[in-house]
C-alpha cells in the first residue's frame, strides 16, 4: 500500500500532498505536530476533502480567509516556502521540472 512521505520528508513540501498538510494545519484539521507521515492515500483524500471544503467556504482564495487564518496561512506559507526554497524548490519551475 502506497503512503506519504510526510511533509518533513516531502521532495521540497510544496507538493500537491504536502499544500493538503499544510492547509490541514491552517484549517485546525490536524496539529501542526502531526506531518501525515506513513498515512495511506486514503487517509490523504479524507484530509484533502476536508481542506476542499473549507476552502470553498473562501472561494479558495486567501485574500477572502478571516484576518486571523490569512495572517496564519501566510506565517504557514512563508515558511513552507522558506524550507521548500533551501531543498532545490523553484516556484517558477512546473511540479515535473
Amino acid at each position: 500500500m502506497e503512503t506519504y512521505v510526510g511533509f518533513k520528508n516531502d521532495k521540497h513540501g510544496m507538493t500537491q500532498l504536502g499544500r493538503i498538510v499544510l492547509d490541514g494545519w491552517l484549517f485546525g484539521f490536524i496539529p501542526e505536530s502531526e506531518d501525515c507521515a506513513g498515512w495511506d492515500l486514503g487517509r490523504m483524500q479524507s484530509l484533502m476533502d476536508k481542506v476542499e471544503k473549507e476552502w470553498d467556504k473562501y472561494a479558495n482564495l486567501p485574500s477572502r480567509l478571516p484576518p486571523e487564518l490569512r495572517e496564519r496561512h501566510a506565517q504557514l506559507y512563508e515558511r513552507a516556502m522558506a524550507l521548500a526554497r533551501s531543498k532545490g524548490w523553484n516556484p517558477e519551475l512546473g511540479e515535473d521540472d
